[in-house]
């Protein structure tokens, strides 16, 4: 593994929001109905903006095969029976009303603030950082799975058959962020250069921290 790897994966072990609260409450069977459901009514939002910044992040470049390559990410979002419309199973899966979730109206001004600070981010930032930034991806696996263990055993008003995301989210994520660090480890080459992509991804890390923030103290 070469350092910059290293110091990719250290920012996970430190920073991904696997270790928020939030994330530890909900996976220890701690939180209320209502505050699962003000957390896919809130991270639906994050999920809208995914593949926003994708189309961002595809028009900095003008390679056609990393073009072709991570345009999967936004037909793995978009397409019919992607992951917006598996977000909508889950919202109507866990009692929400899924026209009230799709029109965005109860989102938190600061949930909104974060996920819109990361479509910003893409925009303003390099190529190679945006690549970068993509890098919790590294780090989705061992969530999500955890996450459908956690829901499957401690909150039975959810509806077992929309977690489909959830499960197809590993393979896809590891797929992913292999493809994007083979990116990076090819493009950055120079000390500030890695640098710089350390620091996107700790900002990745903070949008997402941020977020569960926003949601923990709503509750």
């Amino acid at each position: 593994m070469s350092s910059l790897e290293e110091r990719l994966r250290a920012v996970g072990a430190t920073r991904y929001h696997d270790k928020h609260p939030f994330h530890v409450a909900m996976h220890h069977g701690e939180l209320s109905e209502d505050a699962i459901r003000a957390w896919v009514r809130n991270r639906y939002y994050y999920q809208t903006r995914i593949p926003i910044k994708d189309a961002v992040i595809l028009s900095k470049s003008e390679d056609r095969a990393f073009r072709r390559a991570w345009i999967r990410r936004i037909h793995d979002h978009d397409d019919e029976g992607g992951g917006l419309d598996q977000w909508d199973k889950l919202a109507a899966g866990v009692g929400l009303d899924v026209e009230e979730v799709r029109s965005l109206r109860a989102v938190l001004p600061a949930v909104r603030f974060a996920c819109d600070a990361y479509v910003s981010f893409v925009r303003e930032k390099p190529l190679l950082e945006c690549v970068a930034s993509s890098l919790t991806e590294f780090f989705a696996p061992d969530i999500m799975r955890t996450r459908v263990l956690a829901w499957e055993k401690h909150y039975p008003f959810v509806d077992r058959n929309v977690l489909d995301y959830f499960r197809a989210r590993p393979e896809k994520a590891t797929r992913d962020s292999g493809e994007a660090l083979a990116y990076v480890r090819v493009h950055a080459n120079t000390r500030e250069e890695q640098d710089a992509c350390v620091r996107a991804l700790e900002t990745k890390c903070e949008i997402l921290w941020a977020m569960l923030d926003a949601i923990a103290t709503s509750r």
